[in-house]
Formats: C-alpha cells, structure tokens, sequence
C-alpha cells in the first residue's frame, strides 16, 4: 500500500497546547474510523507554521477525503517513493 507525506500549513502550529493537538487527533481518528481500515496515520511532525503527517493509503484521492472529511488543510501531497535510513549506507 503506497505511503504518502501531507504537508499542513497551520500558522502557529508549533504553539498548538497539548489539549488542542489532541483535540485535532480525534477529530483525525474519527474521521478514519468511518473512512475504513485502508487509510493509516502513521504519525506527524510539527514544526512552526506546518504539520507533516505520514499516511498509508491506496491512493492519493482518500488523503484528500480525509483531510476535507476533517477540516485539515492538505496543501502538498507527496507519494513516497523511498525510504532511506542510516542502513542504506551499509
């Protein structure tokens, strides 16, 4: 199942108090709940203005439905092609 990174512009996000992320996570949760076991939140980064998050997904298209289901900006998605990790090296 293809792997994809959203990329959240959230001003601010990196000021979000522990209540709020959660609050946010729910709300993430229940949307994936109805959309069915096929999309995956694998975890999220947040940075200052932005929130990267790591989904598995069939496709692109239930990213999308997700983040519009869930009142989540999704202003880049990216399939991931890749991953590497300090063992590539070896």
């Amino acid at each position: 199942m293809p792997k994809y990174v959203i990329e959240r512009e959230i001003p601010g996000a990196g000021n979000l108090t522990s209540e709020q992320l959660k609050a946010i996570s729910q709300t993430s949760c229940g949307v994936l709940s109805k959309l069915g076991p096929q999309i995956q939140w694998i975890q999220s980064y947040v940075t200052t203005n932005k929130v990267y998050c790591v989904y598995i997904a069939p496709n692109e298209e239930m990213v999308l439905e997700h983040a519009r289901q869930g009142g989540f900006p999704a202003n880049s998605v990216s399939e991931v092609s890749t991953i590497i990790d300090p063992a590539t090296a070896e």
